[in-house]
């Protein structure tokens, strides 16, 4: 957007050049011109699909494994089930059905959404609003509790900063102006500092190498440990990504469906970045809690049923709407599209059972 470039502009003019992470932070969430502060992003009108507006199975499959785990934790009533980033509403509305099959379950949920944008909480208000469902800003933000946590495509969204290894130490990646007054990529000084926010294992890289590291991220993990080591509970994240950690740029922009330039039009595009699934899963881990998987999607939603459930659904349903049924699960199972490409990582409270689909 015009207005929030030249912001952008001058803010780097007065300051210096941004960290990637303030840069998508400001993109993605300014109040007046940010993203999220004024697109609807889901959908054919939008700019992506995930994976519950895709097939219903996914978010009554997520549905039933929460049951599951509520099971493992004593039946606690209340129980807070919470999503973050709910886009749409589509996953938890499929979830509560699925839950509905379990009276006891369903009347445990206490529910909350965890959501920043306001365009995407007046559509959720709009489908969950019935069902008396609370919205907090952050996770820090819920009750105590017992807590049933889902995230789909929401670690993907948060900031990431990148580091490139110089020809002595690591050096920051930043968002800076050209002669032309244009925003581009230039890498700040090496400093010794930079190389303990690179995961070990890729510290001895040679010089040009990138790593995209996301403290956002890392927090989220080590806050959510730590409170699932003391209070029981699970936390779901589904997400595109790697395991394990690995070089390599991934941030990049969507708009209508398509790449577009990560710089080229500040709150007018999507950005994300590829989940370090390793670093995620190190930060949860070191804060108490048990960490599951990640598993590839398609191996996930498989093991849950997902074919018998698509066998159920086909049964009543019209030629049309069995071919729209198997064609959306198999967009996300299928190894060539989402199956590999997405992954699952469970957070457990300690000395629960290995969840469903983690065997």
């Amino acid at each position: 957007m015009a207005d929030l470039l030249a912001r952008l502009a001058r803010r780097i003019r007065r300051e210096g050049p941004l960290s990637i992470a303030a840069f998508m932070a400001i993109a993605l969430h300014d109040p007046d011109c940010g993203y999220y502060a004024r697109h609807d992003p889901l959908g054919t009108a939008g700019d992506f699909i995930t994976a519950p507006e895709i097939s219903q199975v996914f978010g009554e499959l997520i549905g039933l494994w929460c049951a599951d785990l509520w099971h493992h934790i004593g039946e606690p009533h209340p129980v807070i089930l919470a999503e973050l980033g709910p886009g749409s509403g589509a996953l938890l509305e499929d979830f509560l059905r699925a839950a509905a099959t379990l009276p006891e379950f369903r009347r445990a949920l206490d529910l909350y959404l965890v959501e920043a944008s306001p365009v995407l909480r007046a559509r959720q208000q709009q489908r969950l609003g019935s069902l008396g469902a609370h919205f907090a800003l952050s996770v820090d933000a819920l009750p105590p509790g017992p807590l049933l946590l889902v995230a789909n495509e929401f670690l993907d969204a948060l900031p990431i900063r990148q580091l490139v290894r110089g020809q002595v130490d690591w050096a920051e990646r930043l968002v800076a102006l050209d002669e032309g007054h244009r925003l581009v990529f230039a890498d700040g000084p090496e400093h010794p500092a930079l190389s303990l926010l690179v995961p070990p294992a890729l510290r001895a890289h040679p010089s040009g190498t990138l790593v995209e590291i996301c403290p956002a991220a890392a927090a989220l993990a080590a806050a959510l440990g730590a409170r699932l080591a003391t209070e029981p509970g699970a936390a779901l994240f589904v997400d595109y990504g790697y395991f394990p950690s690995a070089p390599g740029p991934t941030l990049a922009a969507l708009s209508r469906h398509a790449a577009a330039g990560v710089l080229a039009d500040p709150g007018g595009a999507d950005l994300s970045a590829h989940v370090d699934f390793a670093a995620f899963a190190a930060a949860a881990g070191a804060a108490g809690a048990v960490v599951h998987g990640p598993v590839a999607q398609g191996r996930f939603l498989a093991a849950l049923g997902a074919e018998a459930r698509l066998a159920s659904l086909s049964a009543g349903a019209s030629e049309a709407q069995r071919a729209l049924l198997e064609s959306g699960l198999e967009r996300l199972i299928d190894p060539a599209r989402m199956g590999n490409l997405f992954r699952v990582l469970a957070v457990t409270s300690p000395g629960l059972p290995v969840p469903a689909g983690f065997d």
